[in-house]
């Protein structure tokens, strides 16, 4: 589903801020699926921005049916439904952690991180979904998001500047509109 007929503006799903999606997903208007699926597809066509580290659509999609199965019983919390991403220092159980670096490239976490939790859809979750995990320099050790050991980070707006870091996947995934939020580290 690419865009809303029931839109004035009839707007993209990717035009919509968190709190725009998250009205539409309680009214039943859109489903995290096609949320979902919206958003993985975007960031498969903009791939060569070097956002992402990890992207596990089976993953997501699952998450993303457990927020519909949360929303279809009557369940309502202000993020239920709503996809982002996650920066790579963050361990998740779902995905890969590397922290930017070829040292952990095969590192699977057994736990998820506070805030991965806490915004996740599992028990006492917000009910976001993980749409994937986000470059950033290695070891969150940079400011220009050039020192990832993956790939350089593109400023999805001009590509000779850079996205500023070490969050730079992060900003350049809410930028690009790959992703409605995403979480970053100062």
């Amino acid at each position: 589903m690419s865009s809303f007929s029931s839109s004035p503006l009839n707007l993209d799903l990717h035009d919509l801020g968190v709190a725009q999606l998250a009205t539409k997903l309680a009214a039943g208007d859109v489903s995290s699926v096609e949320v979902a699926q919206h958003f993985l597809k975007r960031i498969g066509q903009h791939a060569g921005l070097g956002a992402f580290l990890a992207v596990d659509a089976n993953a997501s999609l699952a998450q993303a049916r457990a927020a519909d199965a949360r929303l279809a019983a009557g369940e309502r919390t202000p993020l239920l439904g709503v996809p982002l991403a996650h920066k790579d220092v963050f361990v998740t159980r779902d995905f890969p952690t590397t922290a930017g670096s070829k040292m952990l490239e095969h590192y699977r976490s057994p736990f998820d991180a506070t805030v991965v939790s806490r915004l996740g859809v599992g028990p006492g979750g917000a009910g976001m979904v993980t749409l994937g995990k986000l470059n950033c320099d290695e070891f969150a050790m940079g400011s220009g998001n050039e020192n990832s050991a993956y790939q350089k980070v593109q400023n999805p707006w001009d590509v000779s500047r850079v996205p500023g870091g070490s969050s730079g996947g992060s900003a350049a995934a809410v930028a690009a509109r790959l992703v409605p939020a995403a979480t970053g580290t100062d």
